[in-house]
């Protein structure tokens, strides 16, 4: 199940890759790249940090060929998958969850402290969307807006609890998970931000 729920979450950020890229008319190869690199982008970054090479999505592919599939998807029916949007938010939501919740679990099976078990939730949630905004040229939406990033890390935090009250390895995943989920719904409809940093007047010349 919760394999599942990780290509599905994988799938769903590729959409969100592509159709990002279809937003700035990048060609096939262009959607293809941004699909791939959102879906799977924080999972390769994650594993060459904790040296865990070849990365998860090279040593099971079918990572990859939900993200060609979700690429395809978005170059020929971007405008329906608009509007879907909302519903396509919704599984954006679980697969945030899932990917925070892996991340954690990765990291503290290398051994990582509690800072470096956050930060990789946090990058295997986020860390593909990141690369996708950097290659369009965009600031990274998950340093300008929205809870997102914060949910995720958020999701690391559970799961270090849940890992120092001895709860079994599949309880401690599902908790995160299921916290970082609910988290970013809460966020979604109830509008929660972090406060932005107050504007600056220029400096003088």
């Amino acid at each position: 199940m919760f394999s599942f729920l990780d290509l599905t979450g994988t799938f769903v950020f590729a959409l969100a890759g592509g159709f990002r890229a279809t937003r700035h008319r990048l060609d096939l190869l262009g959607v293809m790249v941004l699909a791939v690199v959102t879906g799977v982008g924080g999972g390769l970054l994650r594993d060459m940090l904790l040296g865990a090479t070849p990365p998860a999505a090279f040593q099971d592919e079918r990572y990859l060929v939900v993200c060609l599939v979700g690429g395809g998807i978005t170059f020929v029916a971007s405008p329906h998958l608009a509007s879907q949007w909302n519903r396509v938010m919704i599984a954006d939501a679980v697969g945030l969850g899932v990917a925070a919740a892996i991340g954690a679990a990765k990291a503290a099976a290398f051994g990582l402290g509690p800072v470096g078990v956050l930060m990789m939730a946090g990058l295997t949630a986020t860390g593909g969307g990141a690369i996708r905004d950097v290659l369009v040229r965009e600031v990274p939406a998950v340093i300008r807006h929205d809870f997102y990033a914060t949910a995720a890390i958020a999701g690391g935090g559970v799961y270090l609890a849940a890992a120092h009250f001895d709860a079994p390895e599949r309880v401690a995943l599902w908790a995160a998970a299921l916290f970082t989920t609910a988290l970013r719904f809460y966020a979604m409809y109830g509008e929660l931000r972090l406060p932005t940093a107050p504007s600056r007047p220029a400096p003088p010349s």
